[in-house]
């Protein structure tokens, strides 16, 4: 369909979550708050481990990477939010909104694949512990990580091309907070049933294959540990695991929530508030998570900073 006797959209209006001013100027303060801990503690995390000698294994190599994307994946949306809540015009053009949904989808989907590698990670090191060191080599674990980040490519570029190119001829206020693929979907002035049933295909694809292999890992993880013999050595796997699972349902409980069910019957207040869980808590729940759960990170986090308070006395 080509907009005949309409002119096609050149930008959008993102309504967000209130017009009202003071709860406008409240939200702002709550995410910049959300958004500076996320900020810090990711960034934390890739610091400590990079530089502690301790932490220079698969697993924490994995959860750099991690940590690198939630920052990419929370840089795609928060800092435009942020600025709607304070601005009057919250306008996002054609253009703009495409590339913001390309990212979305990008590191979205790179993150699916990631959590899925960790979960192998995990598989390896419990179910073969005299073999992890070779079987998780460096340039294995580089090759995996490279792939998960790539993996986002063809889903992101698919969607965003396709949705992108479907005819905007009529209203174009967006019902949320940044361009996600199902509220812009909504603005297509022709039949959206065909790019419903791609969207829905790539969705098992590049989800719940990822999300399959991370049940496969620890299926098979649970069933090595309830046959140890040692109470402390089922403990013990089971704590290393732990912050893995809590990530893991926190991102695809939400997410699946909104890609799993486009037609849910949920209004468009309570799918604002399931995306904001995995694009804006999650990424600041994961390295609170990762830390408080887990001695090793808590331990190169006060070597790190002892380290840098040190230097600092020394210059003086």
């Amino acid at each position: 369909m080509i907009c005949e006797n309409h002119t096609r959209v050149t930008e959008f209006i993102l309504l967000g979550f209130t017009n009202n001013l003071e709860m406008q100027v409240s939200l702002f303060i709550l995410f910049l708050v959300i958004y500076s801990v996320t900020l810090l503690g990711n960034f934390l995390i890739i610091t400590v481990t990079s530089v502690d000698p301790a932490l220079q294994t698969p697993m924490y190599f994995f959860l750099q990477n991690l940590s690198l994307l939630e920052v990419c994946f929370t840089l795609v949306m928060v800092p435009k939010m942020l600025l709607d809540l304070v601005s009057p015009r919250k306008i996002i053009s054609f253009v703009g909104c495409g590339i913001q949904m390309y990212f979305f989808f990008f590191f979205g989907s790179s993150e699916c694949f990631l959590l899925s590698m960790m979960a192998y990670d995990r598989f390896v090191a419990i179910g073969n512990p005299l073999r992890y060191s070779v079987i998780m080599n460096r340039s294995l674990c580089l090759w995996m990580a490279v792939g998960s980040w790539m993996s986002g490519v063809p889903v992101s570029m698919l969607q965003t091309a396709w949705l992108m190119a479907l005819p905007f001829c009529g209203p174009n206020a967006i019902d949320h907070f940044f361009c996600d693929g199902p509220p812009v979907l909504k603005l297509v002035t022709q039949d959206r049933t065909r790019y419903e049933m791609q969207a829905l295909a790539s969705t098992l694809l590049f989800i719940m294959f990822p999300f399959s292999l991370i049940l496969v890992s620890y299926t098979r993880i649970i069933i090595t540990i309830l046959r140890m013999s040692s109470a402390t050595g089922r403990q013990k796997a089971f704590s290393t695991c732990s912050s893995h699972l809590i990530v893991v349902s926190l991102f695809y409980g939400t997410a699946s929530l909104t890609y799993l069910r486009p037609k849910s019957n949920l209004s468009p207040e309570s799918k604002k508030l399931v995306s904001l869980s995995y694009t804006v808590i999650t990424p600041m729940l994961n390295p609170i998570i990762y830390s408080l759960r887990n001695n090793e990170v808590k331990g190169a986090v006060k070597r790190t900073v002892t380290r840098k308070v040190l230097q600092k006395l020394d210059v003086f």
